[in-house]
């Protein structure tokens, strides 16, 4: 009797254990499979791409981070012309709806308002913006 009550509740614990992990690996996928990143291309306007660096480097880069964008990089092209004026950069975000949240957020924080306001006082830096979402392939390392 004693065996066939281990023997229970060892069934019983095995069951738990693989339906949670089962439970874990498929939110993990569900997750995965949601993840968005974001290719965005700042032109900027002519001599601005310092005053935008600059704009990025102190404020913006944190400012993403605290309405849940993920910084993966950001590049400036090697070669004329566009080395002159453009800035690229990648975020990421839990699904396409979060990316939509999050832009909606950061457009209205009034940290971000303030430090548009200023670090345009001598006119705007940004002439064009080019945004691509983008999923990672199957054989992407980066999910």
């Amino acid at each position: 009797m004693i065996q066939k009550s281990l023997l229970l509740v060892v069934a019983i614990v095995a069951v738990f254990i693989l339906g949670f992990w089962l439970g874990k690996t498929m939110e993990s996928r569900a997750e995965g499979n949601d993840r968005v990143f974001e290719l965005r291309t700042y032109t900027a306007n002519d001599g601005k791409l310092e005053a935008l660096h600059a704009r990025f480097r102190n404020h913006t880069t944190e400012l993403f981070k605290k309405h849940g964008m993920t910084n993966i990089g950001y590049w400036s092209p090697k070669d004329a012309p566009l080395s002159q004026n453009t800035l690229v950069y990648v975020l990421a975000y839990p699904s396409r709806e979060a990316a939509s949240k999050s832009w909606d957020s950061f457009r209205n924080d009034a940290e971000w308002k303030k430090v548009k306001q200023e670090s345009e006082a001598n006119g705007e830096l940004v002439k064009k913006v080019d945004s691509v979402y983008m999923d990672p392939t199957d054989y992407s390392p980066m999910k």
